[in-house]
């Protein structure tokens, strides 16, 4: 359901391509092997802070054992990321010290929402279904492209550490 009959549905976050925050398309296989937490990221949120500065501290302790985090920023939420993708690029980057990718500027919900984003959604409903409730929505995704774990906007990312360790392979 959701896929045209002609085309076979992804079995793998790693089978997309998406675009860097300067329409540079990047193919995420260039992540097989690594622990993602992806998560759709907004600059004017009530939920802004604490989570950037919480993937930026999760990012720093955990990217030498193969976490990376994937942030799309998402306008979708009351307007809460209303300037370009480099500019939300340059905020967390600036503001947040993020060292973690920040790509291009996606929707998240409805017939117009980014491949990944329906692969993702797909993979793990939520508390609204399939759709994505509000800005900071975190897909934890395994080293094989496999969506392990989804959690809402209010679990903050050190609240999930133990699931990334685990998926790092940590005990």
């Amino acid at each position: 359901m959701g896929a045209s009959p002609s085309s076979l549905p992804q079995k793998s976050i790693h089978e997309f391509s998406v675009k860097n925050s300067r329409g540079k398309d990047v193919n995420l296989n260039l992540y097989k092997g690594k622990v993602l937490l992806v998560v759709n990221v907004a600059s004017k949120c009530g939920f802004t802070k604490a989570n950037y500065t919480q993937l930026t501290q999760v990012y720093s302790k955990y990217k030498d054992q193969g976490l990376e985090i994937l942030a799309f920023p998402c306008n979708q939420f009351l307007y809460q990321e209303p300037g370009s993708s480099q500019e939300a690029e340059e905020f967390a980057c600036t503001r947040f010290k993020a060292e973690y990718p920040i790509f291009q500027k996606v929707r998240v919900n409805g017939p117009n929402a980014a491949p990944v984003y329906k692969f993702l959604k797909a993979s793990k409903g939520g508390f609204c279904g399939s759709r994505i409730k509000w800005n900071f929505t975190k897909f934890l995704v395994d080293k094989d492209g496999h969506v392990i774990k989804r959690y809402g906007s209010t679990t903050t990312p050190r609240a999930i550490e133990g699931d990334i360790k685990k998926a790092l392979g940590e005990t």
